[in-house]
C-alpha cells in the first residue's frame, strides 16, 4: 500500500501562528479558557486548529482522554483526520488508529493520550459522549452541531487545565453559537480569531477569486466574507427568468435523468434532465406534476409513475434519484425495473450547489416547467426558524425547488465514469 506523501507546511500567517502558539506559557493567552476561530472557507482554520489542538494536548498531558468531535464521524475523518495524522506522523509522533473504537492513540517518547472520535449529529448525540472524562475538546465545525451535544462535551473536561477547541463557518446572528460562545468570549477568556481567505497564505490570488465567484447573497457574506448575518428572504435570488428560463430548447446529449419529489396530499413533482450539448451546464427539459390538495383527488403511487412515463414519452432514463422518504416510490420504481437512486437531502448543503450552479450559469429551465419556475420566485427563507438561529427554508411551494436540489446534491457526488466521453454522463460541478 503506498504511504502517503509526507506533510509540509506552508507560509503560515499570524493567526495561524496564534493558534498554534497561544497555550503556551510565554503568551498573553496561556491562562485562557480555550479558542474559537470562525470565519470563511479555505481560510486555514482547521489545518492548523486540529494540529495545534493535538499539539497543546501533546506537551501539556500523558494519560489522558481527549474529544475530536465533527457533525459526523465520516465528515470528522475526511475534513480533519487524514490531515492531521501526515502532520503528526511528519513531527514524529506515533499514530494508531482503532476505527472500530473510534480511537486514535498518539504517543512521542515515552507520553501517551488517547483522542476519541465523536459525531455531534443531533440531540441524541450527547448520549454517546456521558460519561468520559476528557482533558481538552475540539469541535470541528461546532456551529453544525446541536447545543446539547456541546454542553455535553464541554461539560465532560473536568481534568485541571483542560482547554475547549472550536472551529467553525459563520451561520445566523441568532445562532446559539454566536450567542452564547462568541459574543462572551471575552467575559469567559476564550481567545477569539477571525479568519478570512487572506489568512490561507498558500491560496493564490486566481483561486481567491474562483471562490468568490461560486457564492452570493447571504452564502457571500458567510463563506466569503466570514460574517454571522441573517438568511432572509428569497432564496434563489440569483435566479433569472431572462437568463435561465428558455423559450426554445437547447440541444442536448447524453443520458436522461430524473429528480423527484413524492408527496401523497402535497404535490409530487418530477423533473426530466439532460446536458446541453458540448458543455457542462444541464438542462430541465420537463417537468410533471400532481397535487392531491389541489385537485381534491389523491392518486396512488402507481398513477403517480404513470404520469411520471407519459412525460418520458417513451425515453429510458440512466437514473432517477429520489426523495430519500419515498419508500412507496422507490417500490414502484423498482418494480418497473427503473434504476434509482437515494437523494442526498442535506438541505442547506443543496441550496448552496444549487445557487452555485445558478450564479455560475449551469442550469437551465425549458418554459415547459411552470411550477418549477413559479416556485423559484416564492422559495423564502422561514423567519420563525431565523429567530431560533436556524436556517430552513419555509416548506411551502418548494416540491420543485426540493427535486432540484436532489438533482444538484447527488449528481454531484456521483464519481465520473473515466470511459465515459469528454464530459462523462455525469456532472461534475466543480
Amino acid at each position: 500500500m503506498k504511504r502517503p506523501a509526507e506533510f509540509k507546511w506552508g507560509k503560515l500567517s499570524r493567526k495561524q501562528k496564534i493558534v498554534l502558539t497561544w497555550w503556551r506559557p510565554k503568551s498573553p493567552f496561556h491562562d485562557y479558557n480555550g479558542i474559537i476561530a470562525d470565519g470563511s472557507i479555505r481560510s486555514g482554520k482547521t489545518v492548523s486548529m486540529g494540529f495545534g489542538f493535538v499539539l497543546w494536548a501533546m506537551k501539556t498531558f500523558d494519560r489522558q482522554n481527549f474529544a475530536l468531535c465533527g457533525k459526523t464521524i465520516e465528515t470528522l475523518r475526511r475534513n480533519v483526520i487524514v490531515t492531521l495524522k501526515r502532520q503528526l506522523r511528519a513531527r514524529g509522533y506515533h499514530v494508531i488508529e482503532r476505527k472500530s473504537e473510534n480511537l486514535i492513540v498518539i504517543s512521542k517518547g515515552n507520553r501517551a493520550n488517547s483522542f476519541y472520535l465523536f459525531g455531534g449529529k443531533d440531540e441524541r448525540s450527547q448520549d454517546f459522549i456521558q460519561g468520559i472524562t476528557l482533558a481538552g475538546a475540539f469541535f470541528d465545525e461546532v456551529a453544525l452541531m446541536p447545543e446539547s451535544f456541546v454542553n455535553q462535551a464541554t461539560a465532560r473536561c473536568s481534568v485541571d487545565g483542560s482547554k475547549y477547541w472550536f472551529n467553525c463557518n459563520p451561520q445566523g446572528p441568532k445562532h446559539w453559537f454566536y450567542r452564547k460562545w462568541i459574543r462572551r468570549c471575552r467575559k469567559d477568556k476564550l481567545v477569539y480569531l477571525h479568519f478570512t481567505m487572506d489568512d490561507n497564505l498558500t491560496l493564490s490570488q486566481k483561486i481567491k477569486e474562483r471562490y468568490e465567484t461560486r457564492y452570493k447573497g447571504v452564502f457571500y457574506l458567510r463563506y466569503i466574507k466570514g460574517l454571522w448575518v441573517l438568511a432572509e428572504g428569497i432564496i434563489y435570488d440569483m435566479f433569472s427568468a431572462e437568463k435561465h428560463v428558455l423559450k426554445k430548447d437547447l440541444s442536448t446529449e447524453g443520458e436522461y435523468y430524473v429528480s423527484a419529489d413524492y408527496g401523497i396530499q402535497n404535490a409530487t413533482v418530477f423533473l426530466l434532465w439532460r446536458r446541453i450539448k458540448g458543455t457542462n451546464k444541464w438542462f430541465c427539459c420537463k417537468e410533471w406534476r400532481y397535487s392531491g390538495r389541489e385537485k381534491n383527488k389523491q392518486k396512488t403511487v402507481d398513477e403517480l409513475v404513470d404520469g411520471m412515463e407519459k412525460m418520458l414519452d417513451g425515453i429510458n432514463p440512466k437514473l432517477i434519484i429520489i426523495d430519500p422518504s419515498a419508500t412507496a416510490l422507490k417500490a414502484e420504481l423498482k418494480k418497473r425495473k427503473y434504476r434509482i437512486k437515494l437523494a442526498r437531502n442535506d438541505v442547506l448543503d443543496g441550496i448552496v450547489d444549487v445557487g452555485t450552479m445558478l450564479n455560475n450559469d449551469r442550469l437551465y429551465f425549458s418554459a415547459r416547467c411552470k411550477g418549477t419556475i413559479e416556485e423559484f420566485g416564492i422559495y423564502i427563507w422561514d423567519q420563525k426558524a431565523a429567530d431560533r438561529g436556524e436556517d430552513k427554508p419555509v416548506k411551502d411551494n418548494d416540491h420543485g425547488m426540493d427535486a432540484v436540489r436532489y438533482f444538484v446534491k447527488t449528481m454531484k457526488l456521483v464519481k465520473k465514469d473515466k470511459k465515459q466521453d469528454e464530459y462523462g454522463s455525469y456532472m461534475m460541478m466543480y
